[in-house]
């Protein structure tokens, strides 16, 4: 059974790009589901881009409508980093009317895309393992994350595609979700909606686990959380609904049954020889997805 709670509450400029060209989004589906209209599918100009850190300069993937202005949304990425399917999901968000920023999670250590297509990846060789332990050093620093929200809300805040007066959107997915968390909490006055889709660590028994950020974060949070990842840590959508509860922070929880950790991104690699991705249920999730950000951003 699915375990959903809503409790409510008072609750740098880049350098030039490399290239830059026009597309239109894929269809969205499940719209309807998000029980809200969004309106037609825009073209989306898609620009590869730099923002520079305190820590040194980011590749990232802005995408934007070719004209107006609009809500912006910092997507983090799962532990495979930016690469061809979340360029994807970045169209096909702004292809409804957002500003989006994707951003290299891993630029300390290696340029973009670290992979290409993650379906390619074996967790169980240990050399790719050790690989992935390689590309992800720099994130596990204290502070680090937080910097680069930093700086990431100030690089949307000053594309003149972007729609100031209104709040700013974040979500992310896998190793993504703590980072949604540090975003919120670092930015609480600009992020305004924010979603987690099976995050890995939302809730730990170390004094810097995302779930203790609640008191600090000020956006309507949405966690999608996968099947398998509840079995094995049940009490953590517990715990989470008890930190939001406390903090009077206004969060949908959801588990979606049958679900593995990873369910809601089309390249995963296989599990036990089945197929992670699980495209009716990652649809569900986008559509919830959507609701949110037209609810609170629009």
């Amino acid at each position: 059974m699915s375990d959903t709670d809503r409790e409510s509450s008072e609750a740098k400029p880049s350098q030039p790009t490399r290239r830059e060209f026009v597309t239109t989004s894929a269809a969205m589906g499940l719209v309807a589901a998000a029980g809200v209209s969004l309106g037609a599918e825009r073209d989306v100009i898609e620009k590869d881009v730099e923002v520079r850190t305190a820590d040194g300069v980011c590749d990232a993937v802005l995408l934007h409508p070719a004209a107006g202005t609009h809500p912006g949304v910092l997507i983090w990425t799962d532990i495979f980093g930016l690469r061809p399917v979340f360029r994807a999901m970045g169209r096909r968000l702004a292809a409804q009317g957002y500003t989006v920023l994707v951003p290299n999670p891993f630029y300390r250590t290696v340029r973009s895309p670290v992979i290409v297509d993650a379906s390619r990846f074996n967790f169980d060789d240990p050399a790719e393992r050790a690989k992935a332990e390689q590309w992800t050093q720099s994130i596990r620093v204290p502070g680090a994350i937080e910097r680069d929200a930093d700086a990431h809300v100030a690089f949307l805040d000053s594309q003149p595609q972007v729609d100031r007066a209104r709040k700013l959107g974040t979500q992310g997915y896998c190793m993504g979700g703590p980072f949604v968390f540090k975003t919120a909490a670092q930015a609480p006055g600009r992020i305004g909606a924010a979603a987690t889709f099976h995050g890995g660590g939302l809730v730990t028994d170390k004094p810097d686990s995302p779930h203790l950020l609640a008191p600090r974060i000020k956006a309507r949070m949405y966690l999608a959380i996968a099947a398998s990842d509840d079995s094995k840590q049940p009490d953590a959508k517990v715990k989470l609904r008890e930190a939001f509860q406390a903090a009077r922070v206004s969060a949908e929880i959801e588990v979606y049954p049958g679900t593995i950790h990873g369910w809601c991104v089309p390249d995963m690699p296989l599990h036990d020889g089945k197929p992670i991705y699980n495209k009716p249920d990652a649809e569900r999730a986008w559509g919830k997805l959507l609701g949110l950000y037209h609810a609170v951003l629009a």
